[in-house]
């Protein structure tokens, strides 16, 4: 029975819980719930501390995990990452006081709040930077305030709490960080059966089926706006002057690609939604 484990809580595990119950697994209804066994499809889930899944995962103990690659990374475990799951995006960057750095070779022997010490130590030691590393769990952006730091190491979105505390961003982005699934070293193969259905939920979300009628003599053209994965499905119609098209479309790409089939001279434009997908 393959062993997965998943955040038990934050932004990655509710997105992970439902990206699991669109590829047809069993997932707890409670969030008391810290174990679930699937039997019909021969899988376990373990509920765990974010921060806890790579080691888990590293070890041994578990078989694979969903989890940011920034605690991954920031683990140091030896769990290997297996697919970018396109969810939990975040951006690590290093922030001061205005004024205060100009670029990140400023920070040798300066102090730094972060709660990702192993992540930004690996960073700066590639650049050769060695500085001392304030481990903090939370409230990070209060630590130069506080007199506790020089700078800080910390999950930029938006950038107004930095702002708000006063600092401002500086230097290059430390990580750009997704949920991926990870797995225990050479247990990758063991990942592919959840990383198929993973796979089918993320296209699923990702393209919509468009269905079209389209005059023969445009069928390149409009092949070339809608090219779908390996390439579009075409039937004949009953006028020989016209086919049927089938094709795979980024969603985010809806509207302006019936656009251009409209303008194109492509009639009976139908857009579907995907429930499932393998691709």
């Amino acid at each position: 029975m393959l062993k997965v484990a998943i955040p038990n809580k934050g932004i990655l595990s509710e997105t992970a819980i439902v990206m699991l119950r669109e590829a047809g697994y069993a997932v707890r209804r409670d969030s008391r719930e810290l174990h679930v066994i699937d039997v019909e499809n021969n899988i376990e889930f373990f509920y765990l501390r974010p921060r806890d899944i790579a080691t888990y995962v590293g070890s041994g103990s578990l078989d694979v995990g969903l989890t940011g690659l920034d605690l991954l990374l920031d683990s140091r475990s030896p769990a290997k990452a297996v697919e970018d799951l396109r969810f939990g995006e975040s951006t690590f960057r290093f922030a001061a006081p205005h004024g205060a750095f100009d670029s990140i070779s400023q920070l040798s022997g300066k102090r730094i709040a972060t709660a990702y010490v192993n992540l930004v130590e690996d960073f700066l030691s590639k650049s050769g930077i060695t500085c001392e590393l304030v481990e903090l769990d939370g409230a990070v952006e209060s630590a130069v305030r506080l007199g506790v730091a020089d700078a800080v190491a910390d999950v930029v979105s938006t950038g107004n709490t930095l702002r708000q505390a006063g600092l401002e961003i500086f230097g290059p982005v430390i990580l750009k960080s997704t949920a991926h699934l990870i797995s225990a070293p050479g247990k990758e193969s063991l990942a592919n059966p959840l990383l198929r259905r993973l796979r089918g939920v993320v296209v699923a979300r990702e393209y919509v089926i468009f269905d079209y009628d389209c005059p023969t003599e445009l069928l390149d053209q409009a092949s070339v706006i809608t090219p779908g994965i390996e390439s579009p499905t075409v039937s004949p119609l009953r006028d020989p002057s016209w086919v049927a098209v089938r094709a795979l479309v980024k969603a985010a790409e809806t509207n302006s690609t019936m656009d251009a089939l409209y303008e194109l001279g492509a009639r009976a434009i139908l857009v579907s939604a995907i429930h499932a997908a393998r691709i």
